[in-house]
């Protein structure tokens, strides 16, 4: 009973670890996509799934997520949410100048960490 116990409490931090490292990754790359022209855009994170434009800025969506779905309590009834990151790519005169994310985009600890799917391969990580 115990070694199961201690089995279920190492799986439990183990995922914690690999949602916080993906939370550090998507904050990261608010920082490290600035400066992105648009084709390494598309060549890292693909076609946006929207895209609109004002001038000389444009803004390409993305949707990001891994299906996961947390569980909360209140009231004495459970409830589920289901988890997911929309990334805003903000870019001026063909190049990355912001990056936003929208949505219920992770937990307590690790916060945005839905969004690190859609850009993990335009960030060294």
């Amino acid at each position: 009973m115990r070694a199961r116990l201690l089995l279920a409490m190492a799986a439990g931090l183990a995922l914690s670890a690999c949602a916080m490292q993906r939370a550090q990754i998507a904050n990261d790359a608010q920082f490290q996509m600035i400066g992105l022209t648009k084709e390494q855009v598309l060549a890292c994170m693909g076609p946006p799934v929207n895209k609109a434009a004002e001038g000389a800025t444009e803004v390409w969506s993305y949707e990001s997520g891994n299906g996961m779905t947390a569980a909360s309590y209140g009231n004495g009834l459970a409830v589920s949410s289901r988890r997911f990151c929309t990334v805003n790519v903000t870019m001026t005169s063909g190049r990355v100048s912001a990056l936003n994310y929208v949505g219920p985009t992770g937990g307590l600890l690790s916060p945005n960490e839905q969004c690190a799917f859609a850009i993990s391969n335009c960030t060294p990580h």
